[in-house]
């Protein structure tokens, strides 16, 4: 079951309004109107893209990380080195819809002259949902290849290991197409948000997705937070999460790696360090060349026989682009967890909550 993409009960919102919702209570807060607009539009992509976990719902804690100065308010990313096609940035702690969106526009000319270009984010403040990134760039024909980890987090044990070294390390990749495919995945079975609701909630999983701090699997959430704590197992479970511990090894590299910052370094507080990279098509077998590939594969998979409880085969993204234009014309569905943290917000900065649909 993708807890991800499911559509739940709750109340309906006009896209723009939530957007300057987003937006006014994030300028009240002190951050900057350019920063502001930006972080509310990658938020509520999340939502748009049904990624409830990773949309709106975490406003109402980086209005609480800038209320305690862990988030910064102003400012833009500082070059550490820029070698033309690679480039290390320094994020100061700015909201990472900001830093990445920020990345991509140095980026784009970069990877049009030489064919590819990469930057890497230290102290960044967390990115939000990778998918809300991977439509600009294909929509600028390219192949994007997006991933973070948080330094200062631990939830995810390696493979064979009952104590936690890694957090979800989510990659993303945007490939163009006719209909662009849309990845978004983690090193991990499941993710941080995903369990911290279903926790608060007091449910749990379908299957036994974590560990106790003994290794016992469980299916109960509350593990997390327990003393000693529990773990998320990698990508592939019980029996083949060494593929998923693989998967964390190589976006540790890409991220703390290359940033030459990271876990050995005792980071402390929640914010993420970044690997963002370009394709562009043309410079390789050419743009309508890649398309061909691209979309003879899509029709592979999208004909292909389905097995037995599926429909059809859809492909990453298929529903997720199809949600985001259902929502943008006839409102945005809110996880119902939310609601209540946006009108505590509401509240605290004397904004007034948009109107339900």
């Amino acid at each position: 079951m993708n807890h991800t993409l499911q559509q739940q009960a709750g109340e309906r919102y006009d896209a723009d309004a939530l957007r300057e919702f987003a937006q006014a209570l994030l300028v009240a807060a002190g951050v900057s109107d350019e920063i502001a607009r930006n972080v509310a539009e990658v938020l509520l992509d999340g939502d748009l893209l049904g990624h409830t976990t990773h949309g709106l719902a975490l406003l109402n804690p980086y209005l609480q990380q800038i209320e305690q100065g862990k988030m910064s308010k102003q400012g833009s990313a500082e070059v550490l080195s820029d070698k033309g096609a690679s480039l290390l940035l320094n994020g100061q702690r700015l909201p990472g819809p900001w830093l990445v969106n920020q990345a991509i526009d140095m980026l784009l000319p970069r990877a049009r002259q030489y064919g590819t270009a990469t930057a890497v984010i230290r102290q960044s403040h967390h990115i939000a949902c990778l998918a809300s990134y991977l439509l600009r760039a294909v929509r600028e024909k390219m192949l994007i290849v997006l991933s973070c980890s948080d330094p200062s987090g631990q939830s995810v044990a390696p493979f064979g290991g009952t104590r936690a070294v890694f957090t979800p390390n989510p990659i993303a990749i945007g490939i163009p197409s006719a209909s662009p495919f849309l990845v978004d995945i983690s090193a991990s079975i499941t993710t941080n948000g995903m369990s911290g609701r279903l926790a608060k909630a007091g449910k749990q999983f379908d299957e036994e997705w974590l560990i106790d701090s003994t290794g016992k699997p469980t299916r109960d959430p509350a593990v997390l937070s327990q003393d000693p704590p529990g773990t998320i197992l990698p990508l592939g479970g019980l029996s083949v999460g060494h593929k998923g511990f693989g998967l964390a090894l190589l976006i540790e590299a890409l991220t703390g790696g290359l940033a030459g910052y990271g876990r050995a370094d005792n980071v402390q507080g929640w914010g993420a360090t970044v690997f963002v990279s370009l394709y562009d098509p043309a410079a390789f077998g050419g743009e309508d060349a890649f398309l061909r590939q691209m979309d003879w594969i899509a029709d592979a998979c999208r004909n292909n026989p389905p097995r037995e409880g599926f429909d059809n085969v859809r492909m990453p993204g298929d529903r997720g682009l199809a949600l985001y234009e259902q929502q943008k014309q006839n409102g945005v569905l809110l996880h119902p967890s939310i609601t209540p943290l946006l009108r505590e917000s509401a509240q605290n900065y004397g904004i007034s909550m948009p109107a339900t649909l």
